[in-house]
């Protein structure tokens, strides 16, 4: 063969194969040894962490984890995270064995303030902060007290049990008994809690106290009060419920599921069904002891009927406030949380307007307040899952459980009454999960608004630049 069809010839292979000895080195240098990535990697679990503990969903986690280490040099890394503990992984080039660190997380109180900070921490992270002033910025955080004292959380979680009454047009006598039944459920729990006994136990005194209140509230009629003859029992018990139902994480459990993370989900949907559970027992607990004192109520034909539309959305935004404010949320949260309250109540109540049914209305309220809610909360540098929590709280079905509850506990033989109360049971249920799904729902397509959002922000930072 010709040297110049030869050389042709060989152009043309290369052009379609490449050689063995021309190919590049792709192993990177080591320029981070391994005391450095040990530090790097602590520095992003204990963020991820504290996360979980506050509140966040273990998707945020990991990709909070990655996100911290990527910007330090460390890629990739391996994130596991499970209910109760966060395992992160790296193998730096040429080392026998891979660095792991692992955290156990002792249990979940939401602290929307300081998972406001931690997000704060991490974009500064991201845009160079030095890794010894992001350390002891962390440090720093997770010292960091809640936000309210006791008190001013008991009082809030009353305020939140009176924004439901006022939803359900309460009277004034009525409303002072939600407070002050809300209050002593409140005041019971932080008693349990102080003395280290499980919240199972301390949801089952808070049902009962509020049970047994709403139940001795029909012994006012004796008095002079004109607003004592039309009190309502079933809406004092269906505030007090939705207020002990307000810490739970539904709509963390129904994403965790959806992202794949099975172990973590199962856990919260188990604490979930658990502490609901414990609600129930309490409820059933008050009810048949005052149906021995001689004070039984009887179960209601019909829902609840929700007050005058401006009482629903009065309501509704002090629920998202009181929520916000005990969740340890600062002002801007709060402000948010009962403007996409109002968002979706707005959505629920076109959604019934339209004739659709309670559950599928609530979903339809959820998934707005939940995809605005990821727009506006990363435009104001506030936790999503903050203001979404707080916003769709006022479509929880109270009402509906306690309903369902009383029609079991009183049926006796009856099994039309019975069964009456299993299906309001069921129908409960339905808009939970309506709600949780309408929320990740929203978040899901919200997400990639954010992503957006924060290319342009991040193109006019570099533009500045």
């Amino acid at each position: 063969m010709p040297p110049t069809t030869a050389r042709w010839l060989s152009s043309l292979r290369r052009l379609v194969h490449a050689e063995d000895a021309l190919a590049p080195e792709t192993q990177l240098i080591a320029v981070i040894d391994e005391t450095l990535a040990t530090r790097i990697l602590d520095l992003a679990i204990r963020i991820g962490e504290t996360m979980l503990v506050v509140g966040a969903s273990a998707s945020d986690v990991t990709a909070t984890i990655v996100r911290v280490s990527r910007a330090y040099g460390l890629d990739p890394v391996h994130v596991d995270v499970t209910y109760n503990s966060v395992t992160i992984a790296h193998s730096l080039p040429g080392a026998a064995h891979p660095t792991t660190l692992l955290r156990v997380v002792r249990g979940s109180v939401p602290d929307h303030a300081k998972l406001q900070r931690l997000q704060a921490l991490v974009a500064e992270i991201t845009d160079g902060l030095e890794l010894d002033t992001a350390i002891a910025r962390c440090r720093a955080i997770r010292r960091l007290p809640f936000r309210y004292r006791p008190a001013a959380v008991v009082v809030a979680q009353a305020t939140l049990a009176l924004g439901v009454a006022i939803m359900f047009g309460a009277n004034w006598l009525a409303l002072v008994l939600s407070f002050v039944a809300a209050a002593l459920a409140a005041t019971t729990q932080h008693l349990f809690a102080k003395a280290r006994v499980p919240y199972f136990f301390a949801q089952i005194a808070g049902g009962f106290v509020l049970t047994v209140v709403a139940a001795l509230s029909p012994l006012l009629r004796y008095t002079a009060l004109d607003a004592a003859e039309t009190i309502r029992p079933s809406v004092i018990v269906a505030s007090g419920i939705v207020l002990m139902l307000a810490g739970l994480t539904v709509v963390g459990a129904a994403q965790d599921a959806i992202d794949g993370f099975a172990l973590t989900a199962t856990g919260r949907i188990l604490e979930l069904t658990t502490q609901t559970l414990g609600v129930v027992l309490g409820i059933l607990a008050g009810l048949e002891t005052v149906r021995v004192l001689g004070l039984g109520m009887s179960p209601p034909s019909a829902a609840l009927p929700l007050g005058p539309l401006p009482l629903q959305f009065v309501g509704a935004a002090v629920i998202a406030i009181a929520v916000a404010i005990y969740n340890g949320a600062g002002m801007r949260i709060v402000v948010v949380s009962a403007a996409l309250s109002l968002l979706a109540w707005v959505g629920f109540v076109g959604a019934s307007t339209i004739g659709f049914e309670v559950a599928a209305a609530s979903g339809v309220g959820a998934f707005l307040a939940s995809f605005l809610g990821m727009a506006v909360a990363y435009r104001l540098h506030v936790p999503s899952v903050a203001v979404t929590t707080a916003a769709i709280l006022p479509m929880v079905p109270g009402a509906a459980v306690f309903r369902g509850l009383l029609g079991i506990v009183e049926s006796g033989d009856d099994a039309a009454v019975l069964m009456a109360g299993v299906t309001t049971l069921a129908g409960a249920a339905t808009v939970g999960i309506a709600l949780a799904v309408g929320a990740s729902l929203g978040i899901y397509l919200g997400q990639p608004v954010r992503a957006t959002l924060s290319g342009v922000v991040r193109a006019r930072a570099r533009a500045r630049r």
